[in-house]
């Protein structure tokens, strides 16, 4: 076997209700095990992955994205890795795509975007109970569209960022935040350049408040200023929130390779 090592970025999807997230963690089932081991069987040698970042126990994704290194240099020549992949992988993890890239690009650090999104359902509904949160008190969706202008006009999230964490900085750029109300369904879509961990499930639970009328637009922004999570709402439960996409620059990748999910 060859000792030139190729990179290479993996597109997955996966429903994270039986997961303690992605990253491995002693005595936890986890994503990343999972494909690791899989990925392991298939290129018979030991694969270590990458992902795009971390994601709490109970999150999905539809569109997530990790990099391994491997001795085969043109791996993505066919769909068949893929097809042996998804054959030997749980239900509730998939693979659509195959692409090598740079050896420099990274799954996380080179990614320019990403885009989630988080799910609440004003019924009770027996099929959306571990993909949505059911929340059947009156809300303002507007208010809480007011609180999303509000919201994009700052840059320092840290009154929504899990404490104690290890990033430099709070900073993110926050592109799109928008409610969107559709029969008995809510659904929150944002994008931006990075995000805190638990950001999004804080911002959702923080907004909820919002079009509830426990607190105002300006108590809304004052929470922003205050940069204390202390003085945001509670999270969000993780079954809602939904990871639906990662941009990357075009220049990390080598060449195309076909989608599965198209």
């Amino acid at each position: 076997m060859s000792n030139l090592k190729a990179r290479y970025f993996l597109f997955i999807s996966f429903k994270g209700t039986l997961y303690h997230g992605w990253q491995v963690q002693p005595g936890s089932a986890t994503i990343q095990k999972v494909l690791d081991d899989a990925l392991s069987i298939i290129l018979n040698e030991r694969i270590n992955t990458t992902g795009a970042g971390r994601t709490d126990a109970g999150v999905h994704a539809r569109m997530f994205c990790a990099h391994f290194d491997c001795s085969f240099i043109e791996l993505d020549a066919d769909n068949k890795i893929l097809y042996r992949l998804n054959g030997l992988l749980p239900k509730d993890i998939s693979v659509s795509r195959l692409i090598k890239v740079l050896p420099g690009a990274h799954a996380r650090f080179s990614a320019i975007s990403r885009t989630y999104e988080y799910y609440i359902s004003r019924i009770k509904d027996p099929f959306t109970d571990d993909s949505a949160w059911y929340f059947h008190s009156d809300i303002n969706v507007n208010r809480m569209n007011e609180a999303c202008l509000i919201l994009m006009k700052h840059s320092d999230f840290t009154s929504f960022s899990r404490l104690h964490t290890d990033v430099k900085n709070n900073l993110c750029r926050i592109y799109l935040a928008r409610w969107e109300e559709s029969r008995d369904k809510l659904v929150f879509t944002i994008k931006a350049d990075r995000f805190l961990r638990n950001m999004v499930r804080a911002i959702v639970g923080t907004m909820i408040e919002v079009g509830t009328g426990r607190i105002d637009l300006m108590e809304f922004e004052e929470i922003i200023l205050a940069r204390d999570r202390c003085r945001a709402g509670q999270s969000a439960p993780a079954k809602g929130l939904f990871l639906t996409d990662i941009e990357y620059p075009d220049e990390v990748f080598i060449k195309s390779s076909p989608d599965l999910s198209e």
